[in-house]
């Protein structure tokens, strides 16, 4: 693996960590009312967004292997470009439901 390469995946893999670190033992209404972890979050999901971007410009079969990569690199538009329309019940389910799976992927693709 390039190793540029390896450190996007390893950054997106770090900071997918620290979103699960900074929503530990949160509910949604906690985060909703909770200004500076919502922007941690959301700052966070950008930098893995724009790391996967400049991966799949990189080697993008590796990215391949990401379930819903340009979902992925799609929000962090969103989230850079639209921020103001952003639900916070959406962030949170992608917190719950898919970031699990990234981590997965990035893991896995980090062993090799």
């Amino acid at each position: 693996m390039k190793p540029e390469l390896r450190e996007n995946l390893q950054e997106a893999l770090r900071r997918g960590h620290e979103i699960q670190r900074f929503v530990a033992g949160l509910t949604l209404e906690d985060y909703s009312t909770d200004d500076k972890t919502r922007l941690a979050v959301e700052r966070s999901f950008e930098i893995i967004g724009e790391a996967l971007n400049r991966s799949s410009k990189i080697a993008p079969e590796p990215i391949d292997a990401i379930r819903n990569h340009r979902q992925i690199i799609s929000f962090r538009n969103i989230l850079a470009h639209c921020y103001d329309t952003v639900e916070d019940r959406i962030v949170w389910g992608i917190i719950e439901r898919s970031l699990p799976e990234l981590l997965e992927d990035l893991g896995t693709l980090l062993k090799d």
